[in-house]
């Protein structure tokens, strides 16, 4: 097979690799899309060092190629997408549920070699079906949906409520979707407000640029109360957690879902006055089949989502592409997947 193989910081070769080979309870999949993310730029560019040499990519649909002698549920053609994360299935956290928190979880594309190649090798158990009403370039994006679904569900949304969204990326308006999809009313707050059309044609009810009034003040406006009920964080920032706690009403809940890589100065104050219910999400637990759901019932959208394509000799065109300003999902299709 062909494979983009990263060999240090920046420096990635497309050419023939060992096709993987699987054990008893694997299963081989033909990648026919693969998606780029945020943490696939960070490891390519130096920021998140892995052993090298690794093939990058965790967020991908395909056909399955070949199970191994033990795997009953999935068969030979079927199209899948799968769970990059993997628990040991052993440990205290595994036994109680909590396998999303598990401190051996194995990171597609990240520990091992992952979906930036025609074909990748998985544990079977991590591989969902996709009903054929949904293509490729929907069923591509279930991993991150699988993500705010988790989060949307944490802050327990109920009909009517209003929410905000802090971060217009891929993550960000996938949770506008998913909580529009629990007819919460939604305001997306971003730093730039050059996805905003794009917010309000997804079912935003309204958006706010950082820097164009105080945050309280609107959020206030928006709600016709002391502030909004639910804020679910993804930009990943640490001003982002500060946007989130502006947002929110007494009493009212805020889920983090991006992962700041700086400290993040909170003043706890508020936090204790307001009853402020703040909660992270990590990942995802048992959230595929509600990410497929969504994706079939047509209540998430994901075509205006991707917005580049490249073939997989254009990799290094793809990273790139991935920090131009009209980016929101970069997608990768391999060489040779039917």
């Amino acid at each position: 097979m062909h494979a983009a193989i990263l060999r240090g910081p920046r420096s990635l070769t497309v050419g023939p690799s060992p096709n993987p080979e699987i054990g008893p309870e694997d299963a081989l999949v033909r990648v026919r899309m693969v998606g780029l993310c945020g943490t696939d730029y960070r490891i390519w560019s130096g920021d998140r060092p892995v052993d090298y040499p690794r093939i990058l990519g965790h967020e991908f649909v395909g056909r399955i190629e070949s199970v191994g002698r033990d795997v009953g549920h999935v068969t030979v053609g079927q199209r899948v997408v799968a769970e990059p994360n993997y628990s040991c299935g052993r440990c205290p956290l595994c036994l109680e549920g909590n396998r999303n928190l598990c401190a051996r979880r194995t990171a597609l594309g990240i520990d091992v070699d992952g979906a930036f190649a025609e074909m990748v090798r998985l544990p079977a158990r991590c591989c969902w079906l996709v009903a054929d009403a949904v293509p490729d370039d929907a069923a591509v994006l279930t991993e991150p949906l699988a993500v705010v679904v988790r989060a949307v569900n944490r802050g327990a949304p109920k009909p009517g409520e209003t929410a905000a969204v802090v971060g217009a990326g891929t993550l960000g308006l996938l949770a506008l979707q998913v909580l529009r999809a629990a007819d919460a009313r939604v305001l997306v707050v971003s730093r730039s407000p050059r996805r905003f059309e794009l917010a309000r044609e997804l079912g935003a009810a309204e958006t706010h640029a950082v820097g164009e009034g105080p945050l309280d003040a609107t959020a206030r406006r928006f709600s016709g109360r002391e502030g909004v009920d639910l804020v679910v964080e993804t930009a990943g920032t640490a001003e982002a957690v500060n946007h989130a706690l502006a947002l929110v009403r007494p009493g009212g809940r805020v889920v983090l879902t991006g992962l700041p890589h700086e400290a993040t100065t909170l003043s706890f104050f508020p936090i204790v006055r307001h009853e402020v219910t703040i909660v992270g999400s990590m990942i995802y637990q048992d959230e595929f089949p509600q990410a497929l759901r969504l994706l079939e019932q047509g209540r998430v959208r994901t075509r205006a989502l991707l917005t580049h394509r490249f073939g997989l000799d254009a990799i290094d065109a793809a990273f790139a592409a991935h920090r131009e300003p009209t980016s929101i999902k970069v997608t990768v299709v391999p060489t040779g997947s039917p």
